[in-house]
């Protein structure tokens, strides 16, 4: 019996460290470019695809960083991103939350149509969409500045399905307290609702800022000044005036990745329970 027993547990001993094998070696090929980019990033001279390349730097030296940082703007372009980010962010929070909310708590006809009618776009490509957005900013007097930038994606149609599907997780009850107290529904949506679904209010602040922080594209065919671009935009005066300097590159977009990775750090634990609670509901 004392065998067997070692023996299943000898086996359960095996199995997970084959799992553990797996899930670490799966993590290291998804951290691959990233590491990569970094190895790159601490690398002297301009050319790192020489014959052998050269995968782990020799030895570490921060003068990509140093040199990059002296040669762009890096506070200016950090201030117009985090701009554009916070109003990305709260549009998106405020809006999203706005609209869900009546649709997972209010009964009326035709809730579930407009809401299937709100999931239906998201088969929508939103690359197709761009020339329809740039002519209703343009339409709007908004060429150049940074609200232009933000209003085509003020909500996000899945923002509203996760914030619907956590409003559907939260008992009735609270909602029935607040109207006996004598409660406006407004009151009831900011002051009891919205605390209880603060997880699903951190996912979406968590996606949002990535999107907007990492936004590259529609900056530069909105902002017509280059002074006013965010990081992502910018960091192509690299790639245009030091095409072979990829250390220069690579240091600059090692810059402007680290304030994800340190917001995702300190936010992680609400973007699981965030998911696990849209899950539920």
């Amino acid at each position: 019996m004392a065998t067997t027993t070692y023996a299943k547990k000898w086996l359960t001993g095996v199995r997970l460290a084959v799992v553990y094998v797996l899930l670490l070696a799966l993590a290291l090929f998804m951290m691959g470019p990233f590491l990569w980019l970094l190895s790159v990033s601490l690398m002297p001279g301009k050319n790192v695809f020489a014959n052998p390349p050269a995968i782990l730097p020799t030895f570490i030296d921060f003068d990509n960083y140093v040199k990059v940082w002296q040669f762009m703007s890096f506070p200016k372009y950090i201030y117009n991103t985090v701009v554009i980010a916070a109003l990305g962010v709260v549009s998106n929070v405020v809006l999203s939350a706005l609209t869900a909310y009546p649709l997972a708590t209010f009964r009326f006809k035709g809730r579930n149509f407009v809401f299937g009618l709100l999931v239906a776009t998201m088969i929508i490509p939103s690359s197709t969409a761009m020339i329809v957005h740039y002519l209703t900013i343009q339409w709007l007097h908004l060429t150049g500045s940074f609200l232009g930038v933000v209003l085509p994606s003020a909500v996000s149609v899945f923002n509203i399905f996760l914030m619907r599907q956590t409003f559907l997780s939260v008992p009735t009850d609270i909602r029935d307290s607040g109207k006996m107290d004598g409660a406006s529904e407004y009151r009831i949506w900011w002051q009891l609702v919205l605390p209880l679904v603060k997880p699903a209010i951190a996912v979406i602040s968590l996606l949002e800022m990535m999107a907007f922080w990492n936004n590259f594209l529609w900056p530069i065919v909105v902002l017509d000044d280059p002074q006013k671009y965010p990081l992502a935009a910018a960091l192509t005066f690299l790639n245009g005036q030091f095409s072979y300097n990829f250390g220069w590159i690579a240091a600059g977009t090692m810059i402007s990745v680290l304030p994800i990775i340190i917001v995702f750090l300190f936010t992680q634990r609400y973007y699981m329970e965030g998911i696990a609670g849209a899950i539920k509901g």
